[in-house]
C-alpha cells in the first residue's frame, strides 16, 4: 500500500476519530472507505441538471392555453399585474 499524509483541522480529526472508534476501525481504514465511496459515487457522471430534478413536476400545471409563451397580449397583461403587485407591495 501507499503512503500519503494529510493535516486535517482538529475538529474534524476528533470528529473522524470518534467515527473510528464507534466502527472499531482504525481511522486510517475510515479514511480509505471514505475515499473509496466519494470516488465510486461519483463515478464521472455529471451532476443532475435543474431540469433533470425538475423532471416530474414539468407539464404537472396546466393552463389550458397553448400559447402563452408567444401571445403579446398575454405578455402585456402579465407585465402590468406585475407592475401593480409591485406598486400595492411596495417591495420593488
Amino acid at each position: 500500500m501507499q503512503g500519503l499524509s494529510v493535516k486535517l483541522p482538529a475538529e474534524l480529526h476528533a470528529t473522524l476519530a470518534r467515527e473510528a472508534r464507534r466502527r472499531n476501525v482504525s481511522r486510517s481504514t475510515l479514511v480509505r472507505e471514505f475515499i473509496a465511496n466519494a470516488l465510486r459515487d461519483r463515478g464521472g457522471a455529471p451532476p443532475p441538471s435543474c431540469a433533470d430534478l425538475a423532471d416530474d413536476l414539468v407539464g404537472a400545471v396546466h393552463s389550458g392555453r397553448s400559447d402563452l409563451a408567444t401571445n403579446a397580449r398575454l405578455l402585456d397583461e402579465a407585465v402590468v399585474q406585475d407592475a401593480r403587485r409591485a406598486d400595492t407591495d411596495g417591495n420593488r
